[in-house]
């Protein structure tokens, strides 16, 4: 912990020094499944989002962030670690998915931080815009916004894949994200961040994922767009592409049970990430000290891949 700028206080304990290859668990995995979109706590072995792990510094101290799919993967380890650096955080989630939510509004609550829940279905218009008036009713304001929930379903064929298979993945991952920060920028002052969860799909594409893959790209792509867009406003926006994440996507039909049980082994780590491994990106890309960082893709794949 810093005394002042440039000295760390003598109270300040090292991180323990760990090898990334066995830091977290390897397949082979348990078979598993449940009902879409799933639940954190019923995964065996159940994903690390930070919860023990994750230490603050202050550095979002007094922001204010809306982050869909806060309750679980990526979005709960984003939750946890704004709430640590001193952000207010509203999380949205299906309401199915309201068990894994209270766990994290608690933690944000035990930060010290103030904490919403705004459940509801991204695919409605008319939700996504009470979702940001919500938002910054319950904080107060807003000046991050991170677009992290996905729906993402295997299909070993597009003869599988039914026209409302289709349209609900795409309005959840790309209708969603335009519904939201269209309604969030009159709230956005110069400073504000933007944040998306793209994937390692967007540039290698798995031959089960067609529909998710492609909203991943496009995802990838709006990042971009919309940085050069925002500029001369003082908005960043920039986008997280992970590889092989431990998540609910995984056991609510995200992968085939074959996939499932050897996920994450053709990492080069051997090991799928935890979403805790990702919380500081997001972190780093909302603190202000990553001020020149925009229409950036941030990726975290355990060594494969780009970007």
């Amino acid at each position: 912990m810093a005394d002042d700028a440039g000295k760390i206080s003598s109270q300040a304990t090292a991180a323990p020094f760990e090898d990334p290859t066995t830091k977290h668990p390897k397949p082979p995995f348990k078979r598993q499944s449940q009902p879409w979109p799933g639940l954190a706590r019923d995964m065996d072995p159940p994903p690390d989002h930070g919860e023990e792990s994750y230490r603050g510094s202050g550095r979002l101290l007094g922001r204010k962030a809306l982050i869909t799919g806060g309750d679980s993967g990526m979005g709960r380890g984003a939750a946890i670690g704004f709430a640590r650096e001193g952000a207010d955080v509203a999380i949205n989630y299906f309401p199915t998915e309201q068990p894994d939510a209270d766990e994290v509004l608690a933690l944000i609550e035990k930060a010290g931080r103030k904490g919403a829940g705004l459940p509801g279905d991204l695919c409605e218009e008319a939700f996504c815009k009470k979702l940001v008036e919500d938002a910054v009713r319950e904080l107060g304001g807003l000046d991050i916004v991170v677009c992290n929930a996905g729906r993402q379903q295997s299909r070993e064929s597009i003869l599988d894949l039914t026209t409302e298979d289709f349209d609900a993945t795409m309005k959840t991952n790309i209708y969603a994200p335009f519904w939201i920060i269209k309604a969030a920028l009159p709230h956005l002052k110069p400073g504000s961040t933007i944040i998306a969860t793209a994937s390692e799909q967007a540039y290698d594409p798995s031959p089960d994922l067609y529909d998710y893959a492609q909203t991943k790209a496009a995802t990838m792509n709006y990042v971009k767009s919309l940085a050069k867009q925002l500029a001369s406003k003082g908005i960043r926006v920039n986008g997280v592409a992970p590889g092989p994440i431990w998540t609910p996507l995984q056991v609510s039909g995200g992968a085939s049970m074959e996939k499932l049980e050897q996920f994450g082994a053709q990492a080069p780590f051997g090991r799928p990430g935890q979403p805790a491994e990702l919380a500081s990106i997001y972190v780093q890309l909302a603190a202000s000290d990553a001020s020149y960082a925009t229409g950036q893709i941030y990726g975290s794949s355990g060594g494969a891949g780009q970007p």
